[in-house]
């Protein structure tokens, strides 16, 4: 919608963001051919030519070339993810190519489609991009509006319903980094199959992912094993089990575990802060402030908080009263004291933050002004 506006006849290339793609020369070429079907007026998928029997990915049926359109076929049906045997018979019959869930069509067309198969979707989206806001490099929607939107995919909304469908079939080293066990499949690995990466020690280990984001991890007397260890998570798991994690998060969500829903590094407007150190009427974070930004003024009913400046230099406003704080100097904000924290430098600015008190939610802060139109 919002490329309509300036621009109807762009075209666009929708991929998901955990494709991994080895051969740049030929998804150039690939890309070529797709862009002109869809100035034709296509709804244009890339087909992966499959490389063994696959039953983690769907399945298109192509069908003959289409006339003046170089290396574009129509494309004749969708397949769902098969069981083994199934995927055995269309891996190997020549017709059927892997589903990439890559689409490449103009603006004018998606807008199209959407209003002929999905029009909910196209009616909350509309209303969305019309209450958007700008955030610094960002554009962000409405969030009510789009959240009346239905939850489908492209792939059901139109592209298994439109009579323009086209598909260019490809070979370029295609992978769905889905999954851990497919992440293990695309990288490099040591002499017993291993992949490590991070601070990870191996011992008798063979075929394994391990991962580590901090701490030192070990992994001894394990085959075709998955480790993955972040700041507030570790997961095992078998290789032939990695898509089974999804089930590992529909309890963490059904138990209401915030692990389900947020990292402890949040994003906001002005910069980040990072979860450090949790405990019983404490809590340590990170905060980090880009320069010129700063946050709303705001106050907290239920906690105070003890900065300290690592890097930069901060301008606190605690009520009327304005502070300069440089490296090594701190600063104590009571429970109930309206305050805000400026970055007025040109390099990041980084606190550490310690916060005490009975309750530490991000609905115990009550903005009284805000550069971003949160209050």
């Amino acid at each position: 919608l919002i490329v309509a506006e300036t621009s109807p006849d762009a075209v666009l290339w929708m991929m998901a963001a955990d494709s991994a793609i080895a051969d740049t020369a030929a998804l150039r070429t690939a890309l070529d051919q797709a862009v002109a079907a869809a100035r034709a007026g296509r709804v244009v998928t890339f087909g992966m030519k499959p490389t063994r029997p696959e039953t983690g990915y769907g399945y298109i049926e192509q069908g003959d070339g289409l006339p003046d359109l170089t290396g574009v076929h129509d494309l004749t049906a969708f397949v769902e993810k098969p069981d083994a045997a199934r995927a055995a018979i269309l891996a190997s019959d020549g017709r059927h190519l892997w589903n990439s869930g890559m689409y490449v069509l103009t603006a004018r067309t998606a807008l199209a489609e959407f209003e002929a198969h999905a029009p909910a979707v196209l009616d909350a989206v509309r209303a969305s991009v019309a209450g958007r806001a700008q955030d610094l490099d960002f554009i962000r929607l409405e969030p009510k509006s789009f959240a009346t939107a239905p939850d489908i995919s492209i792939d059901y909304a139109i592209a298994e319903r439109t009579h323009h469908a086209a598909v260019v079939p490809a070979d370029l080293g295609w992978s769905d980094v889905g999954s851990w066990d497919a992440l293990w499949d695309i990288s490099d690995k040591d002499a017993q199959g291993n992949v490590a990466v991070g601070d990870v020690v191996l011992a008798s280990a063979e075929n394994c992912y391990v991962r580590s984001d901090g701490i030192v991890t070990a992994v001894s007397g394990l085959s075709d094993a998955i480790v993955v260890v972040t700041g507030d998570a570790v997961l095992v798991t078998h290789r032939d089990h990695a898509q089974d994690v999804k089930k590992v998060v529909e309890q963490l969500r059904a138990s209401g575990r915030q692990e389900a829903v947020s990292h402890r590094r949040s994003y906001r407007p002005w910069g980040f802060y990072e979860s450090l150190i949790e405990g019983d009427r404490f809590e340590v974070k990170r905060v980090h402030i880009m320069p010129g930004e700063r946050l709303s003024f705001h106050k907290h009913f239920h906690r105070a908080e003890h900065w300290v400046v690592v890097a930069g230099t901060a301008e606190v406003t605690r009520e009327t009263e304005r502070l300069l704080l440089r490296e090594n100097e701190g600063l104590y904000m009571p429970l109930g004291v309206a305050h805000r924290v400026a970055n007025p430098g040109r390099i990041p600015l980084t606190l550490i933050e310690v916060r005490t008190g009975s309750y530490f939610g991000e609905d115990d802060i009550v903005r009284l002004e805000d550069d971003y139109g949160r209050i």
